[in-house]
């Protein structure tokens, strides 16, 4: 159970980035949480990622929600993620208890993942207009021609989010945007967001199950991310993108290149 008691300040204000720079960028809070308590606060990679991930489903259920209200989800698309990712979290989880164990090898292996991960969605970031912009050039798959890859997917991201708690945020919606892009993206943002609430759940209660969740900084980040989130998504339409990409791309290279040398 967490102390309620033992608020700490700057694991709060950590929070507050984070949860600030998701409601301004849509960037998933995995790419900045997880490596931000691993480099920063010295937390350990598996507890890091556990926290995280129930974090995530924290936070995104409110987000799903308000995309529901407003019916920009599509259930068939959420679905077929499920399909893949549910499973494919569960054998991961399984097997990194099972043949690796939450120790120093496990800690390495997240590392390394995640260091990789962080580089490819700054790439994800920056190169997003150009992969649609050359997408829009080709014929979309049919909602049929696009159920297998859907799946094939999310079982990808079932892997990645169990293992480094990123994956869903930027490099999911690009392929989504690729598959899908007879639908609003607004539609495919809530449809990604509705899809990460049950993924974060199974993976995180998974991470908690086998040690990896510290409660108390749980609750220290949400005290923090929840207000955050609110003041940047009030802020999201006055965001100069063409700055903050950029920028945040520049944070998860970075980043990236301390994972793999850490």
């Amino acid at each position: 159970m967490p102390d309620v008691s033992a608020f700490d300040l700057p694991h709060a204000v950590a929070g507050l980035l984070v949860g600030f720079l998701v409601g301004l960028t849509g960037v998933g809070g995995g790419s900045l949480m997880t490596p931000l308590l691993v480099l920063v606060f010295g937390v350990s990679p598996a507890t890091a990622v556990g926290t995280d991930l129930l974090y995530a489903a924290i936070t995104k259920s409110v987000g799903s929600a308000v995309h529901g209200v407003r019916d920009t989800i599509d259930w068939t698309i959420v679905r077929r993620l499920a399909t893949g990712s549910l499973p494919a979290a569960i054998v991961t989880l399984i097997s990194l208890n099972t043949f690796i164990h939450i120790g120093h090898s496990a800690n390495k292996i997240i590392l390394i993942v995640l260091g990789v991960l962080l580089i490819l969605t700054a790439i994800g970031i920056l190169f997003q207009r150009k992969l649609l912009a050359y997408g829009a050039t080709h014929h979309p798959l049919g909602s049929d021609h696009a159920l297998v890859p859907t799946i094939v997917l999310g079982a990808v991201l079932g892997v990645l989010v169990s293992l480094t708690s990123v994956g869903a945020g930027a490099l999911g919606m690009t392929i989504l945007l690729m598959l899908y892009r007879r639908l609003p993206v607004q539609r495919l943002i809530g449809s990604d967001i509705a899809h990460a609430v049950p993924l974060a759940l199974v993976a995180g209660f998974g991470h908690w199950v086998i040690g990896g969740v510290d409660a108390t900084l749980l609750v220290n980040l949400l005290m923090g991310s929840i207000p955050g989130v609110i003041v940047g998504s009030l802020l999201s339409t006055r965001a100069p993108e063409n700055l903050l990409r950029p920028a945040l791309a520049f944070v998860l290279v970075l980043s990236g290149i301390k994972l793999l040398t850490h």
